[in-house]
Order: C-alpha cells, then sequence, then structure tokens
C-alpha cells in the first residue's frame, strides 16, 4: 500500500504517516509510541505548590467543597488555581469524595417572568454557628424571576420574625404580587372554620395571611417541599457556603451575622443572579400614608370589663379613658411594643402589676356547707323487695 493510501484510512496527513513508518523501521513497533508519554507536561503545577494547597486546605478550609475552596485560595491566599484540579487533588489526598446524586423525576416549571411577580419564603433551621453561638433561624426570600435572595436571621420561625423580615424586605424592594410559602402554623391558620364561614366559603387565615391581603397581595400555599424547590436550594447552598464564610470570619452571634449579610448578600445576588425574561419590576412602591406598623403586627379582639380591664396574654390591662364599646383591638407590634385601639383612636391603658390572688382550696372547702353523707336503707327496707320484670316479683305478689 502506498503511503497516500494509508494516510487516508488512517486519518493523517502525508507526512506525518511517512514519519510514523520511518520511525518503525528505525524502532520497530515501539516507534508508534507516542514520544510525550511518559513525560511530565510543561504545564504541570511544581509538587511544592501542590503541598502547598493541601496544607492551607486542612488548616482553614477544611470540610469545603473545591469550588468554593477555590474561591477562598484565591481571596484569601493569592493561589489561582482551577476548582478541577483543586477537586483531583483533594481526592488524590483523601480529602474530598465524589458524590453521586440519585436522578429524581421532576416536573419542570418555568421561572415567572419578571421580577417581583413570585417571591419564594421560607424558614431555614440549621446549626448556623456551628456550636459557637445560639441556634437561630434563616429567614429567606428569593425571587423566582431572577434569583435575588434577602435574608435575616432570627431566634425561631413564626409570625413576629416573617412579619419583622417581610417588612424590611418590602422597604428594600417594594411590595410583591404573591409570596409562595409552606404551611406553617405561622403562614397558615390551622383553626377549623366556623359554621358561619363555611356557609360564606371563608377559611381561617393566619395574622400573617391576613396582613399580606391588607397589603394587596396573592398568598399561595405550597403542598410539598418539592413544590418550592428554588428556596429549598437556597438553603443546601447557603448551609455550605455562608456556614463556612461566618466560620472564617469567627461570627458567634444573630447580631453579628445580620450584620454580616448585609454584606455577603449583595456579592452572592451579584454572582447568582440572572436575568429575567422580560426587563419590568413588579414590585409596587409603599403607597403614601400607608402605615406598614400597624399592617404587619398582630391583631387580637379583647372584650371590656365591667371594671374597664381587659385580659391580653395572660396579664392584665387597664383602660384609663371611658370607652363606650365592649371591643378593644389590641395589635403587638414586631419592636416588641403594643398598643389598644377602639375604632381607629388609641386607647391609654396600664398594666396592672399585682393581680388579685384567687382563694386556696382550702378556703373554698371552708366556706362550703358541710355535704350530708347518704344513709344506705337496711337490707329488710320494703323497697328492696320491689324488683320489676324479675322473679322476685311472683314472690312479692303472693
Amino acid at each position: 500500500m502506498k503511503q497516500t493510501a494509508a494516510a487516508e484510512i488512517l486519518s493523517l496527513s502525508r507526512r506525518q504517516t511517512g514519519r510514523i513508518i520511518g520511525r518503525i523501521r528505525e524502532e520497530g513497533p515501539q516507534g508508534i509510541v507516542h514520544r510525550s508519554r511518559g513525560r511530565e507536561s510543561n504545564r504541570k503545577f511544581p509538587q511544592e505548590l501542590k503541598d502547598r494547597v493541601i496544607e492551607v486546605y486542612r488548616q482553614n478550609y477544611e470540610g469545603f467543597g473545591p469550588t468554593q475552596a477555590q474561591e477562598k485560595l484565591c481571596e484569601r491566599d493569592g493561589i489561582s488555581i482551577s476548582d478541577e484540579t483543586l477537586r483531583k487533588w483533594l481526592i488524590e489526598a483523601e480529602l474530598w469524595k465524589t458524590q453521586h446524586k440519585g436522578r429524581q423525576h421532576r416536573q419542570w416549571r418555568p421561572r415567572k417572568e419578571r421580577y417581583g411577580k413570585m417571591i419564594q419564603m421560607d424558614g431555614s433551621h440549621h446549626d448556623w454557628f456551628e456550636g459557637r453561638g445560639p441556634a437561630c433561624v434563616f429567614m429567606g426570600y428569593i425571587d423566582d424571576a431572577t434569583g435575588k435572595v434577602y435574608g435575616r436571621f432570627y431566634t425561631h420561625e413564626g409570625t413576629i420574625p416573617a412579619m419583622d423580615s417581610f417588612r424590611r424586605y418590602i422597604r428594600r424592594k417594594g411590595i410583591t404580587l404573591s409570596l409562595y410559602m409552606d404551611k406553617h402554623s405561622a403562614y397558615k391558620s390551622m383553626g377549623k372554620a366556623t359554621i358561619g364561614n363555611e356557609l360564606n366559603g371563608i377559611e381561617p387565615i393566619s395574622e400573617f395571611g391576613r396582613a399580606l391581603k391588607d397589603l394587596g397581595m396573592q398568598l399561595i400555599h405550597a403542598h410539598s417541599p418539592q413544590a418550592k424547590g428554588r428556596v429549598e436550594r437556597l438553603f443546601e447552598t447557603l448551609q455550605d457556603r455562608l456556614v463556612k464564610e461566618m466560620r472564617l470570619r469567627g461570627i458567634s452571634s444573630i447580631a453579628e451575622a445580620n450584620e454580616f449579610l448585609r454584606e455577603y448578600l449583595p456579592i452572592y445576588n451579584r454572582r447568582f443572579a440572572k436575568r429575567a425574561a422580560q426587563t419590568e419590576n413588579l414590585h409596587r412602591p409603599i403607597p403614601k400614608g400607608l402605615n406598614l406598623h400597624r399592617i404587619l403586627c398582630i391583631k387580637t379582639e379583647r372584650t371590656v370589663r365591667n371594671d374597664f380591664t381587659i385580659a391580653h396574654d395572660r396579664k392584665l390591662y387597664q383602660i384609663e379613658e371611658a370607652v363606650k364599646t365592649k371591643k378593644l383591638m389590641v395589635e403587638e407590634y414586631t419592636d416588641g411594643s403594643m398598643t389598644i385601639w377602639c375604632r381607629q383612636q388609641m386607647v391609654k391603658f396600664r398594666q396592672i402589676a399585682t393581680r388579685p390572688e384567687k382563694p386556696h382550696k382550702s378556703q373554698k372547702q371552708s366556706a362550703l356547707p358541710a355535704r350530708k353523707t347518704a344513709i344506705a336503707p337496711p337490707k329488710d327496707h320494703p323497697s328492696s323487695r320491689l324488683c320489676f320484670g324479675c322473679k322476685k316479683r311472683k314472690n312479692v305478689a303472693a
């Protein structure tokens, strides 16, 4: 076979085919082996750099994923390598294992088209300070169209943290069209509807849901964690990346963490947020005259007693004005304060420090008259022989 025909079969040039044939004639079959086989690459990192990276990872970034560790090495230590190179080095040093995720069936839902059309909200319970500080909850918000994130740490997940965090979100971004959340008792009322509400088709609503309706928003409840997958995946990311960022800074309190979020979240959004399909922003500005403080609060109706007192949260309050209604509205705000209203008019009140003591059981028993003990009739009493519907009736008749 001529070299031209062989080059076509081998998909090589004629000159390269001639070189290979020449090496085979000189060296035999070994001549076909590529000359670079067994030699180190000219772009290979020196062993000293590899050892240094492994040592720095052990000391400062143990538990970090390769991607985040590569960012920290470049940002804090001035070492520029790719995340895949670092991944291979960590696997060789048995500091990282490949993670194979099982494939689950999911029905794809497209993102909303515009920024602010729907926000997903949830609370994440996690050891955010890794034992350095108290347990806390991250109240997180993520826009469905862009993936922009907002959040804040609180001691627990409840109505007051939800109202406080959402009020802060509104002041930064504006009022959204809808809020997507789960069926936590703070977001969806667990009470049963009254007969009147059932006839009118009215469902029980939580205080947070009532506040959202007052703001003209749509409240959407998810039936499963997978339905609000965007915010759930956000928590998985933050429980990995945010926890380690706070570890590097030694953050151990909720106040320090919230202060750090003001720096961290803008950087996170610039890197991971996406462009919406359409550029319109559907966040509504806060209308003039709208008092968010009075909308995002817990409202409870209380009955006025004859001595112009009301009982609320196991405490007794004295109304210092003569009100002409039997019902007053108690409003508890996110800052811990409280006011009492009567038909849109604030009422003066004071807490009664000492409540009248109730009498003890011994005093109650002594005040009541002694009960008379029942006297059982003797066995030969005539009433004992009256047994209707039994066999003794014949004897009585006889």
